[in-house]
């Protein structure tokens, strides 16, 4: 999905549609009509308007449609409570648990010799599954280095 395609959709898909988020945005429901229109010349969409529409609908369709553009991934981190407050054993039974589960999917869908668009975004969802509980733990471990610091340096 293109990057104007994803804002188009987070606009037009978001609670109460774009004339309630147009009033939380402060903007008349025209005007984001217009910036989310993808063959509007006018009122096109800052990056100001697609920050606070993400935060606002939780919707990061567009940061994942930027980001496949260029060959990246993204996927969000644990909040920092949660992270801070696992054990490195649960944050490794976690890694181990959705790597085995993204495995499982890979050997599901190579069984029958043929590989379906349906497999694929099973095995893309599990796979990155297993990246995100990577990237929780990397943040888990940096809270709690910080804390001890914190705690050594007073």
């Amino acid at each position: 999905m293109s990057p104007k395609d994803a804002f188009y959709n987070t606009v037009h898909n978001a609670p109460g549609g774009h004339a309630a988020l147009a009033i939380r945005l402060g903007m008349s429901a025209a005007v984001l009509r217009n910036k989310a229109n993808v063959h509007s010349e006018t009122n096109k969409a800052t990056l100001d308007d697609v920050d606070n529409i993400i935060g606002l609908t939780g919707d990061a369709s567009v940061l994942h449609a930027l980001a496949e553009n260029h060959g990246y991934v993204c996927s969000k981190i644990a909040g920092a409570g949660s992270a801070a407050d696992a054990t490195p054993l649960s944050m490794v039974a976690r890694i181990a648990a959705r790597s085995a589960d993204a495995q499982v999917s890979v050997n599901n869908a190579l069984a029958d010799g043929r590989l379906d668009p349906r497999e694929l975004v099973e095995i893309r969802e599990r796979a990155y599954g297993a990246i995100q509980a990577l990237q929780d733990m990397v943040f888990g471990l940096e809270q709690t280095a910080r804390a001890q610091r914190e705690a050594v340096n007073g």
